[in-house]
């Protein structure tokens, strides 16, 4: 088979294999690696130590597959219906994590399948299939595949779907027919996403301060969220889909018929609350095979603590006074800035009390500036 026979085969499973978007790149050393280098140094990483880790891998896709000649880059797309509203005692979660399971178990089936294909048109081939957790630059590559463009908020934006996509490539050592790069660049004079962060991550177009970005504090970040950042992250649970949500390229395309993607009847939105009541073993009962269990429970209940806190209201004081007693210190401690924020008798009464037992340094802390809050109402 010729290069172009095999790309259009490929392209043909692929929609097959459930992927909306396809395109093909030579595997270049990417143009963009110097531009990670500086963000790295800058500190905009945070607490994602595998980019410092894996830095010089980015430099070149052989480090991911040796032998490399070509990549075909994939794209799914997971749109499903809006954020619904938010009641007393909910919070939100970021839309790719709303349905049944992990989207990288999903995409790691239908690239299972698509290399097989493969191997059948290019016997002893070299080919492997990765999704956002190897050392490759998928979005330069998306848009050197023709994919879409590299929009201010650094997401792949395409013409028909957006940026309501996950990105997914299929390394290969054989020859294929490559598209050519998506030259143009259609967000124009727009700053929409910029000017809607709610922390203001984004020290210029194109190029995000992790360390403030609500995506990064609810998922990556495994230490206390920064005072600072906390009542801007507002109703955010897990992840943050504002940047997109108000993105004029997201008004478009269809919505996904990918049943692992539907909305589950608790996630759009979810209950903060019942969260506190989850030991470990509840916990990784519910959330074991899906996204959220990237933040595992200390990370999520922190959170959940910091959304209440956010509301306060009188109902959410039984799970935060659950949570000043938690044996993770990351949970009391959020949990009692959160109370700092309540007014209630009751809540005071629970700070003093816990602030003759406690022993973690973190959490005195945050103790004693709650109390000092009570004592300013």
């Amino acid at each position: 088979m010729t290069p172009s026979e095999i790309t259009q085969s490929l392209k043909e499973q692929a929609e097959r294999c459930g992927f909306q978007l396809f395109g093909t790149c030579p595997a270049v050393n990417p143009t963009g690696f110097p531009a990670l280098v500086d963000w790295i140094d800058a500190g905009y990483a945070g607490e994602m130590h595998y980019f410092e880790d894996r830095q010089k891998a980015y430099s070149d896709p052989n480090h991911v597959l040796q032998g490399v000649t070509g990549i075909v880059m994939l794209g799914m797309n997971y749109q499903t219906e809006p954020h619904a509203p938010i009641a007393p005692g909910q919070a939100r979660i970021a839309r790719y994590a709303w349905g049944s399971g992990d989207y990288h178990d999903l995409i790691h089936e239908r690239l299972k399948e698509l290399k097989q294909f493969a191997l059948g048109l290019v016997p002893g081939g070299l080919i492997r299939g990765v999704v956002d957790t190897a050392p490759l630059l998928e979005r330069e590559f998306g848009q050197l595949a023709g994919i879409g463009w590299s929009a201010k908020n650094t997401m792949l934006i395409n013409k028909t779907h957006g940026s309501w996509f996950l990105l997914a490539a299929l390394l290969v050592n054989f020859p294929l027919d490559y598209q050519q790069p998506f030259q143009a660049n259609h967000c124009g004079t727009c700053t929409a996403c910029l000017d809607a962060c709610p922390t203001d991550a984004f020290v210029e177009p194109h190029s995000l301060d992790a360390t403030r970005c609500i995506s990064y504090l609810t998922i990556e970040h495994r230490s206390p969220i920064p005072t600072d950042l906390r009542g801007d992250m507002g109703d955010w649970l897990f992840g943050c889909d504002v940047c997109q949500d108000v993105c004029p390229w997201n008004t478009k395309g269809s919505l996904s018929q990918e049943a692992l993607f539907q909305p589950q009847s608790d996630a759009n939105p979810i209950d903060a609350r019942e969260l506190f009541y989850l030991d470990d073993e509840q916990f990784k009962l519910r959330f074991r095979k899906t996204p959220m269990w990237r933040a595992k429970r200390r990370g999520l209940v922190r959170n959940a603590a910091i959304v209440l806190g956010n509301n306060p209201n009188i109902e959410n004081l039984p799970p935060l006074l659950m949570g000043l007693q938690d044996h993770e210190a990351l949970i009391r401690g959020a949990s009692a800035w959160a109370l700092g924020r309540h007014q209630q008798k009751q809540a005071n009464v629970a700070l003093q009390q816990r602030r003759e037992v406690e022993n973690d340094p973190h959490v005195t802390e945050e103790l004693r500036s709650a109390l000092e809050k009570h004592d300013r109402y």
